[in-house]
């Protein structure tokens, strides 16, 4: 059955064609499997929370009759404002607006939060832009320009708010600088979510074509609740497609957790257990709430804008199992720089469990794709990466996080990076083992090599499943690289880090290529420890048990000052293969696809085929022998490269 919705329609529909439902909400109420719900154009200020799952066969979809027309939006316009000082304004809103949650009294703040928790979920807007928050009135008034912000000029625009609890009002405080609030468009978050499910287990829904923007989204770490503006809430089969989504206070779409009263911000609220013991406890627990590759997981989250949301663009811990992310377009995450924490990133997904991150073009974020835990069975390919870096000028934020394309941290794989094109100072942060790296352009250093991991104990899985196949710490090394062009495109001088806690300091690699694992075996050194002609002895092998383990990389070009590893192989580039990447060690899982067939690695960037001379790198074709047949985009896109690459 079709359903009709149309913000301009008469009171009291019913769903059809000729009387329209008013809202999207009541649409969610009647949508059954098979179900599909056209939204005309117009700004619905609600939350949308389905009712019914769809089946597998019988999606519910909801479809914005104009693309991007329909706005679904989790704020509230605000146009009466009394000026009280120069050029900072004040607004009240009765608390009675807000129900029983409150933006303005609910601070950003949980487990893994790093920064200065002053900063609420609210938000004020000015004409589509948000604002900086002041933790003082004071600081509000003098409307000076923040040193950590990624776009100064826009941090002059700042906001306070106050609670007036003898008349029940949150008060706002506004420095619109030289605007006057009541002839702009000025909005402020209201609702948590923007199309969210209340209860779990609310399957096959599509999403698609819609604008979904500024809700008051809380932090949303892996051993906590995980909510975002649009989200399947710990379901099964969700597509959200060809949608913008936009300005969240910390998470534009969740993938992510569900609620568990027993394990929900333990360490920020108990402090008992370590947050890494938590995490573990989050997973085991999980098992028990359903985390089965039959009920949870296997979305699609496809050709979306999602920009300038303060936490990530795409967040989950355990609930994006199967998944598959293409074609995305994300950026300008984080660049405010008011929340600082261990969960900031375009992408971050903790169990990424036979997720498939390809086509998406990602930048100006603090961190590209961030995969912690668990990233077996990944697939991280033909993306492209770049300006994710802090910009010149601006200073790191105290509790802020280092700035890569991707960092992969305390897995054991295997988890596959092909054919991306990596073009910020860091390329990979390597916090991690069981990695393949194959056909990238990678400019960028590889960091915290065999470091920042120490006795973390993270599970791995049944190959393809998501149940528990044992615990182990991280050793390091079991890493391939194949088919890779290093480019030294930038300084070799190492940067100084800011650590995130505390008032210390580091010096970050920034030397390209494989040279960081020169102190790594081979795999002949490493099996060579292993005496089969006589019983094992396990006090004598410990130190093998938990050693470093071996490296491969073969057929890798290094330019500019790009520096090999002693194991390079310069044996020219073969046609690689699951089989010549074999398994990564502790799973004891091929580099293969989620259906276990074999993955042969014949086709580009652009989607070529790699026929006769096989060449590093993630172009079938060396820059400048395009073929006629090749695309005018992929003739741009090289150009681009090779401006960027020797500029």
């Amino acid at each position: 059955m079709d359903i009709y919705v149309d913000l301009k329609a008469k009171p009291h529909g019913d769903g059809s064609a000729e009387r329209p439902f008013r809202r999207i909400s009541e649409a969610a109420a009647a949508a059954r499997p098979g179900d599909t719900v056209f939204v005309s154009p117009g700004v619905y200020r609600e939350n949308v929370d389905p009712v019914n799952s769809g089946t597998e066969d019988g999606r519910i979809t909801y479809v914005s009759r104009e693309p991007l027309g329909a706005v679904i939006s989790g704020a509230e316009r605000i146009d009466e404002w009394e000026r009280y000082e120069g050029s900072v304004w004040m607004t009240r809103i009765g608390n009675s607006v807000f129900g029983d949650y409150n933006p303005y009294t609910t601070l950003v703040y949980g487990d893994w939060y790093f920064a200065r928790a002053d900063k609420h979920t609210g938000c004020v807007y000015l004409n589509d832009t948000a604002m900086y928050e002041t933790s003082s009135l004071e600081e509000c008034v003098r409307g000076e320009v923040s040193d950590v912000s990624w776009d100064p000029d826009r941090s002059i625009y700042k906001w306070y708010t106050e609670q007036d609890e003898a008349n029940d009002n949150t008060v706002i405080y506004a420095n619109f600088q030289d605007m006057d609030p009541n002839s702009e468009r000025v909005e402020i978050n209201v609702r948590r979510e923007c199309f969210w499910p209340s209860s779990t287990g609310r399957n096959y829904i599509t999403v698609r074509g819609f604008k979904i923007e500024r809700a008051a989204t809380t932090w949303a770490p892996p051993a906590a609740f995980q909510d975002g503006m649009i989200g399947p809430h710990w379901s099964k089969g969700w597509i959200i497609e060809d949608c913008e989504i936009a300005d969240s206070k910390c998470a534009g779409i969740s993938l992510g957790r569900y609620y568990d009263p027993d394990n929900d911000n333990y360490f920020t609220t108990r402090y008992l257990k370590s947050p890494t013991q938590m995490e573990r406890d989050s997973v085991c627990r999980g098992q028990y709430h359903g985390w089965l590759k039959e009920n949870i997981g296997g979305h699609i989250i496809r050709r979306n804008n999602i920009h300038h949301c303060q936490q990530g663009g795409i967040i989950g811990r355990m609930g994006g199992v199967f998944s598959i992310i293409e074609d995305n377009h994300i950026h300008h995450i984080n660049n405010m720089m008011e929340l600082g924490g261990a969960e900031i990133a375009g992408i971050k997904l903790h169990a990424a469990i036979d997720v498939n991150i390809r086509r998406n073009h990602i930048h100006h974020c603090t961190m590209g794709i961030w995969c912690d835990w668990e990233a077996q069975g990944t697939r991280i390919s033909c993306n492209y990466l770049h300006h994710n870096q802090r910009p010149q000028g601006a200073r790191q934020l105290k509790g802020g996080m280092m700035s890569q394309d991707l960092f992969v941290e305390v897995s054991h794989g295997p988890t596959l990076i092909d054919n991306n094109v990596l073009l910020s100072d860091v390329s990979l942060r390597f916090a991690t083992q069981g990695v393949a790296m194959v056909h990238n352009l990678i400019c960028g250093a590889f960091t915290s090599v065999g470091a920042g991991t120490t006795w973390r104990y993270t599970p791995y899985h049944i190959p393809h499943r998501t149940e528990v196949m044992g615990f182990m710490t991280i050793l390091h090394g079991d890493n391939r690289f194949y088919n890779n062009v290093f480019i030294q495109k930038w300084p070799a001088e190492d940067a100084e880090i800011l650590h995130d806690i505390d008032d210390g300091k580091e010096y970050e690699n920034r030397k390209a290529g494989t040279w960081v694992f020169d102190d790594y075996p081979t795999f002949e050194e490493w099996y060579s420890q292993f005496d089969f002609t006589r019983p094992a002895d396990m006090a004598e092998l410990e130190k093998a048990h938990f050693g470093k383990l071996p490296v491969w990389s073969e057929g890798n070009l290094y330019l500019d000052g790009a520096a090999p590893c002693r194991h390079e192989t310069a044996s020219g580039c073969r046609m690689i293969t699951s089989d010549i990447l074999g398994k990564a060690f502790e799973p004891d899982q091929r580099f293969e696809n989620p259906d276990g067939t074999e993955i042969v690695f014949d086709t580009d960037f652009f989607g070529n085929k790699r026929t006769g001379k096989i060449v590093p790198g993630p172009f079938s074709h060396v820059p400048g022998t395009l073929s006629e047949s090749d695309t005018a985009d992929a003739n741009e896109f090289l150009r681009l490269c090779d401006t960027i690459v020797n500029a």
